[in-house]
């Protein structure tokens, strides 16, 4: 909830409890809380915008001045009514009598009434307090390190490689890449969007995911701390990279909890949406290009000949953007970047699938200097090979993500077109492909009361995803960014181990595991 979000709804919910019990005998009161509540209406439309989880306070307010307004027309008329009355009041003891019980009815019906009119204020606070917590602006921590943050994006075109994707098959491959480095952490400028363009999410969310659309009706309003094409800090004369490959149907900055963190500490991040795999790529042209699932669905996606194949793809994708970055670090046009990429010190993290593409990086590509798999199964054209990667490793996964088919309901084997047997028989393959991932030392981290998406930023989006699922969203990134400095620090800048240089065993929200 922001800021004049919340004292909005304060002052609706004073005003109302007011207009109950003070404000009949007290008619500035009431003027002053319709007032003070227009005001801050209107200080909150101007400075943080409107949205429909506010609508029961929009809707109090004009409540509010309608009273005013019907209070000051007909203030003068009562008045005339009631000193009528005094003028023509009669001594006679029947009519006293009868105005007793008169009296002793019309209080039995206002304590009726100030009981009914309570509980209304009781669940309009809670409505009205309720919609813009479980729809919130979501927001990010803020980043611990000692730099702020910049921000911008290019759409680079592969001109070596033709677009397999039947919507844009026969034109040159387009990637969109965005890239945050470190900047003064007093950089003035425009913080930049969560996402390109919401309103494409928000439909690429709902027609794609099948999620409630609801759920991300203020994504257009998040904004994150980077700043637009802020200057590079030049406390650094080059920072280490790190490349961030995304998950299917992911997007970019879905891990902008990490990558803050992670930029903030003196590290370039440069995130690739891989066209067609992604939520939703969208270019500085205006063209949008969504998920592309080739026709596959639910189980028969997952076929290891199929991801296999086109993890392909993407290992192109990070090999192409690797290759700019060097155009880039040698003559940068805007002059920014320009012998500022320390391109002898090259990490890369991903999540899911991108963390499949990371080991197929690993294990291919000698720029790639060290690497991180979040909870990705193994997909790719070379497995792991039985002595291990060769080179620093560290996979971290869901407790959930491990326990496989059994964790899941016949329900839910069934709604991904499979059966049970054909799930645990899948489950065995994955499983293969794990076995070498602790040889030559790499670590393998299992997070506590996790889901797969717990290694990405879906769950801030609204507490009714955080709780529906049972996880600790906050809890889990903290954690999550811990591990990762500690392994990144260590490969690519000689910092010793902490958390990692620990024994293997269970430790709060964790286990480490290592070859024995």
């Amino acid at each position: 909830m922001r800021v004049y979000e919340g004292i909005l709804i304060a002052v609706t919910i004073a005003a109302l409890i007011g207009s109950l019990f003070i404000f009949k005998k007290s008619r500035w009161m009431l003027r002053t809380s319709a007032g003070l509540a227009a005001l801050l209406f209107a200080a909150h439309a101007l400075v943080e915008g409107l949205r429909w989880p506010m609508l029961p306070a929009y809707a109090t307010v004009a409540l509010l001045l309608l009273l005013e307004l019907r209070q000051e027309l007909f203030h003068s008329k009562i008045t005339k009514q009631r000193k009528a009355r005094n003028d023509s009041q009669a001594a006679e003891p029947t009519f006293l009598m009868h105005r007793s019980r008169t009296k002793r009815a019309t209080t039995k019906r206002t304590t009726v009434r100030r009981v009914l009119s309570g509980a209304a204020i009781l669940v309009y606070a809670a409505v009205s307090i309720a919609l813009p917590v479980l729809f919130p602006i979501f927001s990010f921590d803020t980043p611990k390190g000692p730099y702020g943050i910049g921000t911008v994006s290019y759409a680079w075109t592969d001109e070596a490689r033709e677009e397999t994707f039947a919507a844009g098959k026969g034109s040159p491959r387009q990637l969109r890449v965005q890239v945050w480095y470190p900047a003064d952490p007093n950089a003035q400028g425009t913080a930049s969007a969560y996402v390109p363009d919401a309103q494409v999410y928000l439909q690429a969310f709902r027609d794609i995911l099948g999620l409630p659309e609801l759920l991300f009706s203020s994504l257009k309003d998040v904004r994150t701390h980077a700043i637009q094409a802020a200057p590079l800090s030049t406390e650094e004369s080059a920072y280490p990279v790190l490349i961030f490959s995304h998950g299917l149907h992911g997007y970019e900055s879905q891990n902008t909890f990490q990558i803050e963190r992670l930029v903030s500490e003196g590290y370039i991040v440069v995130g690739i949406n891989h066209t067609y795999s992604s939520l939703a790529s969208v270019f500085p042209d205006g063209q949008v290009a969504l998920f592309d699932g080739q026709g596959k669905q639910g189980f028969e996606e997952l076929q290891f000949d199929f991801m296999d194949n086109l993890n392909k793809i993407w290992v192109k994708d990070v090999q192409f953007v690797l290759d700019r970055l060097e155009r880039l670090n040698a003559n940068d046009a805007d002059r920014r970047f320009t012998g500022h990429l320390d391109m002898q010190r090259i990490g890369m993290f991903g999540h899911s699938f991108g963390g499949a593409t990371t080991v197929q990086m690993l294990l291919n590509d000698p720029r790639i200097q060290a690497g991180i798999n979040m909870d990705g199964v193994l997909f790719g054209e070379d497995r792991i090979p039985a002595e291990g990667v060769g080179k620093p490793f560290m996979m971290m996964s869901a407790d959930s993500t491990l326990a496989g088919a059994e964790a899941m309901s016949d329900e839910q084997i069934a709604a991904m077109g499979t059966t049970r047997s054909e799930a645990e028989e899948y489950y065995k393959q994955v499983y293969a492909r794990y076995a070498p991932v602790t040889a030559d030392g790499n670590t393998w981290v299992t997070l506590d009361d996790t889901l797969h998406l717990s290694f990405s930023d879906l769950f801030l989006m609204s507490p009714l995803l955080e709780w529906t699922q049972g996880v600790d969203a906050r809890g889990t990134q903290r954690l999550v960014n811990a591990l990762t400095l500690d392994f990144f620090d260590h490969y690519l800048k000689g910092q010793p181990l902490n958390m990692l240089n620990q024994p293997a065993g269970q430790y709060e929200g964790y286990t480490l595991q290592r070859e024995s």
